[in-house]
């Protein structure tokens, strides 16, 4: 398209050729002119020029205010459109609304409001760039985003229709939004409150004054690269690598803030790919985690030749199931994998609903369940995972199972002497009253979680129709005598016992209403305990960790405790499948500890990586006696090349035979068959596994 043929076809649009980068940008990087740049005035001649764009199939690149863009050393084979016109800077008022154009800026919108006396934009007034790409970006500064003051967007689509939402209708995420990519953002109106003028025009002084004073000075497109979380910002990640201050070309890592990139004369992109692949590599070398890009290039090779230098791995994080515990799993789930793309890593996320492999499974480095009860916790799952020796998180089937089942949980706790509360197990054909123990007691179903089928029976008046309710969970139930005293809990993440956890439930027992609802009042939680000495907690960790080892366990652990007057622990249970949500006890004592949600699961996926896939033995197996795996493939496929070359020889010895008139069908047939019987064979076990 050239600037010509747009000039007539859009007469009165303001059309530009050849305009450089270093204009065009604050990063001033990209030795290449733009060829073909459009400037639409309305809204009206925005839509009328990307429909006849999309129609003719030209590519169009959205520059906005250039704040956060890399050139390109090669002439863009499209046209760029920047919406600069006087619609698009507008800045109105009405009521606590403010209506504002997508070009313009934040600082002029800041302190419009200001001047009207509605607050709320302040920690926002130090941000370059333009509205329309913070809104995009969901950009954010001193703890505010900008998506908790949208009420409405407005746009253009790629064929030139207009777009409308509410700001409640968009997810929102760190640095990303559900805004349609083809969406060119023209408007926007803010819900702002009232506020004192003085007060908001001195906050947002304070906030340029301190922007000014940890920003670097010189040509950046502000930060590079996304922080990973709160306890691992990109720039201390860097500085960590030793890359404060390092110089590429004429492009160098800050030595004031390790995330800005400053062109300190004429930077090519050329320049910008390599040094952010050596700032990538070091930190995902160092500390495990992939930079994501900040920057955004003209040129979309360029994120790919970035990205494929230093692949992120592949994780399938399954979350949901079909177990009472579903609508949990789906929080957690997506917790996980929220966590993992702030960490770089590639995420599938798959709603699962049968406990079988799927291919999306088999393509990925890792498996990464997240599932709470059912067939996703009780090692079901993990055994289907093992056959086909792939990579997983957490727990082997086998200790799965054992964690997931109380009774057998509690018969490893009196196997290796950790102190348990005293139990007996019942069937429906005796149901008696265990004599050995007293009232009140615990009655729980074996492999139920989140406190689902667990009931207090304080008398025998009360005895019958409790097992009798709970005989809906299971043919066998668990007995534990009551312990009153202080519940707790302890993570074990890695082989490291992280921080005690006290659990203050509002009904004195940790249930579902406890975990989840809050309809009987707040639970509280305490990390460290408030109730316990630091003695009894490094007691309690210290049995969690044994527990972990002696059930085999991997990668991640939770087990909870009853610590009675006289400062012993009790292990209750362990769950080897903890759950993330925002309420979760997991991740609520690895913040306590200093490792982030982003470390937590990363450190997880690692620990998968090492491991070769196979199924773990268990105790007492004679691992010396299995034939070598190798052997195996090498004589499975001797064995097939052997049925091959016969079928080949009778298919030949048929058609020479029916070629002289005599019966060679039987051969034929014969060879047929040899060459499709293992296709039938696995045709026939896929059927018998559904």
């Amino acid at each position: 398209m050239t600037v010509e043929k747009l000039r007539r076809k859009f007469p009165g649009m303001p059309v530009f050729a050849n305009r450089s980068y270093r204009e065009l940008t604050s990063f001033g990087i990209g030795s290449a002119p733009v060829p073909v740049l459009a400037e639409p005035d309305n809204v009206t001649a925005l839509a009328k020029l990307v429909k006849y764009l999309n129609r003719t199939s030209v590519k169009t690149f959205i520059l906005g205010a250039g704040t956060n863009i890399v050139g390109s050393d090669t002439p863009y084979d499209g046209v760029m459109i920047r919406l600069a016109g006087e619609s698009f800077t507008k800045i109105e008022q009405d009521g606590n609304l403010i209506k504002c154009g997508a070009f313009a800026k934040l600082p002029l919108v800041a302190q419009f409001a200001a001047k009207a006396g509605l607050r709320g934009f302040a920690p926002l007034s130090g941000i370059p760039g333009s509205i329309g790409g913070a809104l995009r970006m969901n950009a954010g500064a001193s703890g505010t985003e900008i998506s908790s003051l949208v009420k409405e967007i407005s746009g253009v689509r790629s064929d030139g229709s207009l777009w409308h939402a509410a700001g409640s209708e968009i997810e929102w995420f760190y640095r990303a939004t559900t805004i349609p990519k083809d969406v060119i953002i023209t408007e926007a109106v803010f819900q702002l409150e009232s506020g004192d003028r003085a007060q908001e025009e001195a906050a947002i002084a304070a906030e340029l004054e301190n922007r000014k004073k940890r920003e670097p000075a010189g040509r950046s497109a502000g930060c590079a690269f996304r922080n990973v979380s709160a306890f691992e910002p990109a720039g201390k990640l860097i500085d960590q690598c030793g890359l404060r201050g390092f110089k590429l070309g004429d492009l160098l890592v800050s030595d004031k803030h390790a995330n800005y990139l400053i062109n300190t004369g004429s930077a090519t992109e050329k320049d910008y790919i390599r040094l952010v692949r050596i700032l990538r590599r070091a930190v995902s070398e160092k500390h495990g985690f992939y930079l994501l890009n900040e920057i955004v290039p003209v040129n979309p090779q360029t994120a790919l030749d970035i990205e494929l230098d230093t692949p992120a791995p592949r994780v399938n994080v399954l979350y949901g199931g079909t177990s009472s515990e579903r609508e949990i799993s789906l929080q957690s789930g997506s917790n996980v994998a929220a966590a993992l793309r702030h960490a770089g890593f590639k995420v599938e996320l798959t709603d699962i609903r049968h406990c079988a492999v799927t291919p999306l499974m088999r393509e990925c480095d890792v498996v990464y369940p997240v599932l709470h009860g059912g067939f996703g916790e009780n090692g079901q799952l993990q055994a289907e995972l093992e056959k086909e020796e792939l990579r997983f998180v957490g727990s082997a089937s086998r200790s799965s199972y054992l964690v997931m089942d109380k009774i057998a949980t509690k018969e490893l706790l009196d196997a290796i002497h950790l102190p348990t509360a005293p139990w007996a197990k019942i069937t429906r054909s005796n149901r008696e009253f265990p004599s050995h123990l007293h009232f009140p007691v615990m009655l729980k179903a074996p492999c139920e979680g989140s406190t689902v089928g667990i009931l207090k029976v304080n008398s025998i008046t009360e005895w019958q129709d409790a097992v009798e309710a709970e005989f809906k969970y299971a043919d066998e139930l668990l007995v534990e005598e009551f312990v009153k005293g202080v519940e707790i809990t302890v993570p074990v993440l890695n082989a490291d016992a992280l921080g005690a956890i006290e659990i203050v439930s509002p009904g004195g027992f940790y249930d579902w209403d406890a975990k989840y609802e809050y309809k009987n009042g707040q639970t509280e939680y305490f990390c460290p305990p408030r109730s316990l000495d630091e003695e009894t907690v490094n007691k309690a960790r210290e049995l969690a960790l044994k527990f972990y080892h002696a059930a085999r366990c991997r990668d991640i652990l939770r087990v909870d405790f009853i610590v009675d007057a006289a400062g012993t622990p009790y292990i209750l249970e362990g769950n080897s499948l903890p759950g993330n949500t925002a309420h979760s006890l997991v991740p609520m004592a690895a913040r306590e500890a200093g490792i982030s949600m982003e470390n937590m699961v990363t450190r997880m996926v690692y620990a998968a990586m090492k491991r070769s896939g196979e199924p773990e033995s268990s105790a007492g197996e004679n691992n010396g006696a299995k034939c070598s795996k190798v052997l195996i493939r090498c004589c499975r496929w001797m064995l097939r090349l052997t049925v091959l070359l016969c079928a080949g020889l009778l298919l030949y010895a048929g058609i020479a035979a029916a070629s002289k008139g005599l019966p060679g069908w039987p051969l034929i047939a014969g060879a047929v068959f040899m060459l499709v019987y293992e296709f039938v064979l696995v045709w026939l076990k896929s059927l018998e596994k559904k």
